[in-house]
């Protein structure tokens, strides 16, 4: 009985900006596919995207283990 009050207690923290988060994520790592394919690298582009997907990578699981 303890159980399942705690579960009818938690609440989600779902918001519809989360989509908009996991899309520049995946927009983020394409970014980062398209610069290592690239014959002529941008190194400083590539660490950006780089540092920034996993920004995201972070706060994407954050987001999803609060649902």
């Amino acid at each position: 009985m303890l159980f399942a009050e705690e579960a009818a207690a938690t609440t989600s923290t779902y918001t519809s900006f989360d989509i908009y988060v996991l899309i520049f994520t995946v927009i983020i790592a394409i970014a980062v596919i398209r610069q290592l394919m690239s014959p002529k690298k941008n190194y400083f582009a590539l660490g950006f995207a780089v540092i920034s997907l996993l920004v995201f990578g972070l706060m994407d699981y954050v987001m999803i283990t609060g649902w």
